[in-house]
């Protein structure tokens, strides 16, 4: 279990809460509650009401969605420091899609009611929750742009250069390959293949979930490339 002093760290260094106040720490310290799932357990399904939203402390969480024929779409996966779920407390309160843990996970979970009753009388956290989700947005639009008009080497190159920042030349892959394949829309198959392809053009090079970037200037044109219609 994590002490009262514990649960503010992690809220401090959550990207949704990075500018708050240590008044405002002790508020939504408050009202949150710690929350742990061992790996495939679901926290939320979707359609089911939602009574609130999680911030990951440790582990990883695979948000996603299934067509009628039961196949799994993966949308995002959740690393530390992050959150899930904070829109789905607005509107009709529903959760649009599944949530479940990757592997043995402590999470922070914000009651919807309380959280509400907090943005309210605290309006400036509102604001700054705005400015975050609004970053997901956009986030969330380059995704459906890279799927409809990018191949999957673009796609791959794009969540590459992503994954590895302004400067990082060795990067791990926070999930499994067949995970990877379903994030960016495609096979294993295919997946594998690309990888081969970028590896044999000496872009990047593959051991196991480790890529090394040999070649970031063919990467970042890679992934800039769009698909012929």
């Amino acid at each position: 279990m994590f002490s009262p002093m514990d649960t503010a760290v992690i809220i401090k260094r959550c990207h949704l809460f990075s500018g708050v106040t240590a008044d405002d720490l002790t508020l939504l310290t408050d009202i949150c509650r710690e929350v742990t799932s061992s790996r495939g357990d679901v926290l939320f399904s979707q359609g089911d009401q939602a009574d609130g939203f999680y911030v990951v402390a440790t582990g990883k969480v695979k948000i996603y969605k299934l067509s009628p024929e039961g196949k799994e779409r993966i949308l995002h996966i959740v690393q530390p420091g992050d959150t899930f779920a904070e829109a789905a407390i607005f509107g009709d309160g529903c959760y649009p899609a599944f949530a479940e843990a990757l592997c043995s996970s402590a999470l922070i979970f914000f009651p919807r009611h309380d959280f509400l009753q907090l943005l309210h009388s605290q309006s400036h956290i509102a604001i700054h929750m705005s400015g975050r989700l609004a970053r997901f947005l956009r986030q969330f639009a380059t995704q459906i742009e890279d799927l409809t008009f990018k191949d999957v080497p673009g796609r791959l190159a794009r969540y590459l250069l992503d994954l590895g920042g302004d400067c990082q030349s060795v990067v791990e892959l926070p999930v499994s390959k067949s995970q990877l394949a379903s994030n960016l829309g495609t096979v294993s198959e295919t997946l594998s293949r690309t990888f081969r392809k970028l590896s044999d053009e000496a872009i990047i090079s593959v051991s196991g979930k480790r890529i090394e970037i040999h070649d970031s200037d063919r990467l970042i044109d890679l992934s800039e490339t769009y698909k012929d219609s």
